[in-house]
């Protein structure tokens, strides 16, 4: 059986004149037609997988009054992806107010010539075409202004935004939520090493790795030069701190190769708990252990809730001679 193809163009009246003389319009910008007389064919097109590009609306269709037609059609499709032009013996108060809330994007006489049609189908297509693409940029636009440049993940003016976000899902649902914070070791000194450029790719490289370990549903975010923020839904302490030991390890243990050499990074983790209470709280929380976490050596992870234990001493790492000259810090 042969895949249904999109319909170009739906036209829907009850006068075989109108039907006629559109299609031939329609036929001459190149677009195929789909003719209806009645309002329940007219809705299951505009209803289907497969919209039209463009409807056309006799407002004298039978079956239903146009507005109820729309307005059954936006219940099943909210929004609107095709221009409607409506067909009509004058333009009343109604169909003007149509054209100003956007349910309608034009209004055509009935007794227009054909050469008026066509300017006015034409117009309507280039006009929707337009607005679409304007969509297209300010959405894009949107979603720029929440990544990081460098990484492509979220920044923190979004990431602040979903803890926000997320904590009312908490208090709603009584559910889960931890924040995990974590810091590269001494970035500063890769700085000064690699310079700037390298360590670009070494932070899109960790974000990669991270990538893999979260589940679909986590959000990861960059809120500073080398530390990064994870909203973990759904994740209880426990978890969370199995995630961070994971990370450790999955992230970490196996070394970067930038520029001919292995670089063997390390980070610190804090994890803390929503329960609820303000995401400018938690996120002090996780702030506090991840300080604690650096103040233990590199590679430490602390939850807030723990009693603070006094830093340990700190680790030396040791780089043994391998054939692609490991670097560790």
């Amino acid at each position: 059986m042969f895949a249904h193809q999109p319909i170009s163009y739906l036209l829907a009246s009850p006068d075989a004149t109108i039907l006629q003389t559109v299609e031939l319009i329609v036929q001459n910008f190149g677009a195929r037609a789909s003719t209806v007389d009645h309002a329940q064919g007219a809705l299951e097109i505009l209803t289907s997988d497969f919209p039209p590009a463009l409807v056309i609306l006799d407002a004298t269709l039978p079956g239903m009054e146009i507005g109820q037609l729309l307005a059954a059609a936006r219940a099943k499709m909210p929004r609107k992806s095709y221009p409607i032009v409506l067909i009509a013996d004058s333009i009343t108060q109604e169909w003007s107010d149509c054209l100003v809330e956007g349910v309608i994007d034009d209004v055509i006489l009935r007794d227009a010539r054909p050469e008026y049609w066509r300017l006015r189908i034409d117009l309507a297509m280039r006009t929707h075409r337009m607005g679409c693409e304007l969509d297209s940029l300010r959405e894009a636009s949107s979603l720029h202004s929440q990544l990081d440049r460098l990484t492509g993940i979220y920044n923190r003016k979004a990431m602040l935004s979903m803890m926000f976000r997320e904590t009312d899902r908490v208090q709603r649902m009584n559910s889960s939520l931890s924040i995990l914070l974590f810091d590269i070791d001494d970035f500063g000194h890769w700085n000064e090493r690699l310079g700037a450029d390298l360590c670009d790719d070494l932070l899109c490289k960790v974000v990669e790795r991270t990538m893999h370990v979260l589940r679909s549903y986590d959000v990861l975010g960059r809120p500073g030069k080398d530390e990064f923020l994870i909203l973990l839904p759904g994740c209880a302490t426990p978890n969370a701190m199995m995630l961070a030991e994971r990370l450790r390890q999955d992230v970490f243990s196996e070394p970067f190769r930038v520029n001919g050499e292995s670089i063997r990074l390390s980070a610190c983790f804090g994890v803390a708990l929503s329960m609820g209470r303000s995401p400018v709280v938690v996120l002090r929380e996780a702030e506090q252990a991840l300080q604690w976490a650096k103040a233990s050596g590199p590679e430490s992870i602390e939850y807030f809730g723990e009693a603070h234990r006094p830093p340990r001493a700190p680790v030396t790492y040791l780089s043994p001679t391998s054939g692609d000259e490991l670097v560790a810090w």
